[in-house]
């Protein structure tokens, strides 16, 4: 009698998947895909939250935008009775942001969009957006790093050094320039500067932070409150930001201007950051735009376009401090 599950009299009364007396059922194996679309993981808008915003080209014509920066007031002084207080004049100066297009468009067929189980353009419009955000990320590192102020790691004393009293507190020996960075000059503690409220470090620069006891990791603050993207911890005041954006350089290469390591070590370069350092001028803010009707309909076009442009605000607000 045929089997009431596949209609085959080949089977024995018992038809299961499991190795027994039914051995000649032999199904074929489907492949099943997953509904849930993955997506590569990339590094997403750490230092664009720390711009200062400007978007009067809105109103004007132009390219440019030109922003006014006052200088810091002279020291003040003791008054003394019966003498007229001198006053003192106000000093500005002036910094531009040149805006351009900015964008990055992708097509899929109809035939495609008919034939694949996913939703081909919303994948494609996440996508645009991910990749619109590590741009504009980037821009805003690469205008950062066009600061001229640098500092150096520490070399800690070898663990078979004769031990002192100032030896837990003991900072070590920092690197001359960037061609002495010889692999062993880490970030520390002591490779800061004061005045400074957030700094950018990669994953292998954080693992060394991490190592001093005074580093207050973001899940033990005393207080909860409104955490900067990214945030990872503190340290003497200054907040931490993990980033992979950051720049790394190989032997026998290095930044503009900075020579090259030729001993041993990848060169990694933190980030400190100060008040007003930077600027984001945006004629157009991000648009998803349709690339219309092509080809009767048979290809679909998506694209991110924005009209924006980074400048450096204040060079003395911007150290790198590069380490091994």
């Amino acid at each position: 009698m045929p089997s009431s599950i596949t209609g085959t009299p080949l089977l024995s009364a018992s038809p299961t998947g499991y190795p027994g007396t039914n051995s000649q059922l032999s199904p074929a194996i489907q492949v099943i895909w997953s509904k849930e679309i993955l997506f590569q993981s990339m590094p997403v808008l750490r230092y664009e939250q720390f711009a200062v915003k400007k978007t009067e080209l809105g109103v004007q014509p132009g390219l440019q935008v030109n922003f006014m920066r006052y200088n810091n007031l002279g020291d003040a002084s003791q008054l003394v009775e019966g003498v007229r207080m001198q006053t003192a004049a106000l000093t500005a100066s002036q910094y531009a942001i040149t805006v351009a297009e900015q964008g990055y468009a992708v097509a899929v067929s109809e035939l495609l969009l008919n034939a694949s189980f996913d939703d081909v353009m919303a994948s494609s419009s996440r996508l645009l957006g991910r990749n619109m955000a590590k741009y504009l990320d980037g821009s805003a590192r690469d205008t950062l790093y066009a600061a001229s102020s640098a500092i150096f790691g520490y070399q800690l004393p070898a663990p078979t050094a004769t031990r002192t009293p100032l030896s837990p507190y003991d900072a070590g020996t920092v690197a001359a320039n960037y061609s002495a960075l010889a692999g062993t000059f880490y970030m520390s503690v002591n490779v800061r500067i004061g005045e400074t409220y957030v700094c950018f470090i990669d994953p292998h620069q954080s693992r060394r932070l991490r190592d001093n006891p005074e580093f207050i990791e973001m899940t033990k603050y005393a207080s909860a409150g409104n955490f900067m993207i990214g945030e990872i911890g503190r340290l003497n005041d200054v907040v931490y930001i993990e980033t992979t954006q950051v720049r790394q350089y190989a032997i026998n290469t290095g930044p503009p201007g900075m020579g090259a390591v030729t001993n041993a070590g990848v060169v990694h370069g933190a980030m400190y950051l100060g008040d007003n350092a930077f600027g984001h001028a945006i004629a157009l803010p991000v648009e998803l735009r349709d690339g219309g009707v092509l080809d009767f309909g048979r290809e679909h076009a998506l694209c991110w376009y924005a009209i924006w442009g980074f400048g450096l605000i204040t060079d003395q607000s911007v150290v790198i401090a590069w380490t091994n």
